[in-house]
C-alpha cells in the first residue's frame, strides 16, 4: 500500500463521519511504535494521536519507564478515522485499517511495539484475551517483538493499580531493548 494515499481512505464508513485521517506521529525508523485503538475527538480535530488527558500519560509513564522523549518513538492508532461517539472500532473497521497499519510497520520498522489496550493488542499481537490478562504478555508482528498494557484512559478511569501495572509492563518492554 503506497502510504501516501491513506490521508485520502475512504474504504470503510468512518471515513463519512471523520474530521481527518489520524495516520500518527514520530520519527522514521524509532525505536519505539505505540500502537492505539482510535482516534478520539481531539485527535480527530488536530490529526495527532494520544493528544488528550490519556495522551499526556502515556507520553509520562513512557518517558519516566523507557526514557523516550515523544520525539523519540511514532505514535500510531489501529483505526484511522474516530468511530461515532467514541465507540470501540468494530472488527471489520480494524480488518480494513490492517493493510495501513502493517504498512506504517513495514516502512517504520521499529525496534519494538506498545500495543496499548484491548483493541490493539488483538490486532497487534493477536491476543484473543481480555488486556486483564494479556498485558505484559509479549507478543510479535511482522517479526518485531512487543508488549501489550493497559489504554491509558483505563489508568485515568481505574487509578493508581493500572498506572503500577502499565509501568510494570513498561519495564518488560524496556528489558527486551528498547
Amino acid at each position: 500500500m503506497d502510504l501516501a494515499e491513506l490521508p485520502h481512505c475512504c474504504a470503510c464508513a468512518l471515513h463519512t463521519t471523520r474530521t481527518r485521517v489520524v495516520v500518527g506521529s514520530g520519527p522514521p525508523g524509532p525505536r519505539l511504535l505505540v500502537v492505539g485503538e482510535a482516534p478520539g475527538r481531539h485527535e480527530d480535530e488536530g490529526g495527532e494521536p494520544f493528544v488528550g488527558r490519556s495522551g499526556q500519560l502515556l507520553v509520562r509513564l513512557i518517558l519516566e519507564e523507557l526514557g523516550l522523549e515523544r520525539a523519540q518513538y511514532f505514535v500510531t492508532n489501529t483505526v484511522k478515522c474516530r468511530p461515532p461517539h467514541n465507540r470501540t472500532p468494530r472488527a471489520s473497521e480494524v480488518a480494513t485499517c490492517r493493510p495501513w497499519l502493517e504498512a506504517q510497520i513495514a516502512a517504520l520498522w521499529p525496534a519494538r511495539i506498545l500495543a496499548v489496550g484491548n483493541v490493539a493488542a488483538r490486532a497487534v499481537f493477536g491476543f484473543d484475551e481480555g488486556i486483564s490478562r494479556t498485558h505484559g504478555r509479549r507478543g510479535q508482528y511482522l517479526d518485531v517483538a512487543g508488549v501489550a498494557t493497559y489504554h491509558p484512559a483505563a489508568a485515568l478511569r481505574a487509578g493508581p493499580n493500572v498506572v503500577d501495572v502499565m509501568r510494570a509492563d513498561l519495564r518488560s518492554l524496556r528489558s527486551m531493548g528498547v
